[in-house]
């Protein structure tokens, strides 16, 4: 069977532009799209209220995708739990950037932090405008994670016949002597080798993608962000080493999730599924 597309639904203008994102997505890669909603508490007895929601989110997935097949379900429990739980036989998780009710604040501190770390497919947070003719962009630091993220991305540019730009963030550091100068340059150097055979790997996967290499000399979180303001699609690991360190766990992670110009993905190391492509 399939996995499915699986999209939070609240009632909130985000989460139907996250619907339809999915929608879209859905009708690329011929994928069946589950539109969720969680109730917790007080909220699971408002049944005509989440019908109404589950309703509206459909037509706003069938007016994007006419043939994707969909499904709705009202899921009893608090959101993070319920999408981690969803994200084990999803595809991909598709949540919008803001929320109204029992899900307002989703995406900010401990639940982002939680969803960036535990979800066991790729998270996308849609929000922005996403360039239509743009290049897919991805963080690259050596990383497991961002390897992952490598992977989903080169699937992402291949889907979309799109351009891939690849941000090699390498650590800033200060050091006070040629000896630790010369030695750091040297990792560096041994850092970049490393990444040009990531990349040879996967262009030969995807011989059809055409890779755009950036050496950023700005700080990650800001080339991405630049590079993203014309981007499809932004996608970076959910951890990182050097410059992209704690990149979803802190202020970095809070400007990306908030302030992203375009469809934010966010991929883990667990993520079995990030480098195949339908």
């Amino acid at each position: 069977m399939t996995a499915p597309v699986v999209a939070g639904v609240d009632g909130s203008s985000s989460a139907l532009a996250a619907v339809m994102w999915a929608a879209d997505e859905c009708a690329r890669r011929n994928t069946p799209l589950r539109l969720v909603h969680a109730s917790a508490g007080h909220l699971v007895s408002d049944g005509a209220g989440v019908s109404a929601c589950l309703a509206e989110a459909a037509i706003a997935a069938r007016a994007v995708g006419p043939d994707v097949e969909f499904t709705t379900e009202p899921v009893s429990g608090g959101a993070t739990s319920v999408l981690i739980e969803e994200s084990r036989h999803g595809w991909l998780l598709v949540l919008g950037s803001q929320g109204i009710g029992n899900v307002r604040g989703l995406l900010i501190g401990s639940t982002a932090a939680a969803l960036a770390s535990h979800a066991r497919c790729p998270l996308v947070i849609v929000r922005g405008l996403a360039a239509t003719d743009g290049p897919v962009v991805v963080g690259h630091d050596g990383s497991v994670a961002s390897e992952a993220a490598l992977a989903f991305a080169f699937g992402a540019a291949s889907l979309r016949a799109a351009r891939l730009t690849v941000l090699l963030c390498r650590p800033g550091v200060t050091v006070e002597s040629a000896y630790r100068r010369a030695r750091f340059a040297a990792a560096r150097d041994e850092a970049d080798d490393d990444a040009r055979e990531v990349l040879q790997r996967w262009q030969s996967r995807y011989p059809d993608v055409r890779v755009e290499r950036v050496l950023p000399r700005d700080r990650p979180v800001r080339a991405l962000m630049r590079y993203g303001a014309e981007a499809q699609l932004l996608v970076v690991g959910s951890h990182g080493r050097g410059g992209f360190d704690g990149m979803l766990l802190g202020s970095t992670s809070q400007a990306l999730v908030s302030h992203a110009p375009c469809p934010l993905v966010i991929v883990t190391s667990a993520d079995r599924r990030a480098g195949l492509i339908r």
